[in-house]
């Protein structure tokens, strides 16, 4: 059975979508903006919206009983590739042990002029 996982610790959607679904013990998230969920405002620097991005996808993943560790794929949106790196770091600070399968691209322009944009696929 499909059940939508809303959170108010997570950015409410911007659009027609759920910030995830769950179905089949296997969590879906939509791509996460680095918008602070308590006034929807985006910091400035790739850091500072990385970091938020990460915490959006935590808030989430706890709401729907999961965390970190059962992240099996993410895939990360780059405003500019240049941020691959200071992006990596950031990231791979959250999964230091097992990290998910992952793919990063480029893209001509993320909602709302985001630097960073990350999806995420869970598993139990």
């Amino acid at each position: 059975m499909k059940k939508i996982i809303d959170t108010d610790k997570a950015p409410a959607a911007i659009g027609p979508y759920s910030q995830a679904v769950e179905i089949n013990d296997t969590l879906y998230i939509s791509g996460q903006l680095p918008l602070q969920p308590h006034n929807m405002e985006m910091p400035e620097t790739i850091e500072e919206q990385t970091e938020q991005v990460m915490k959006n996808i935590g808030a989430i993943l706890k709401d729907a009983g999961y965390d970190y560790s059962n992240v099996v794929k993410s895939t990360i949106y780059l405003a500019d590739i240049n941020n691959f790196q200071t992006v990596n770091g950031i990231y791979g600070s959250y999964y230091p042990h097992d990290p998910p399968a992952r793919s990063a691209f480029q893209v001509a322009n993320l909602p709302k002029g985001a630097k960073v944009e990350i999806e995420t696929i869970a598993v139990k």
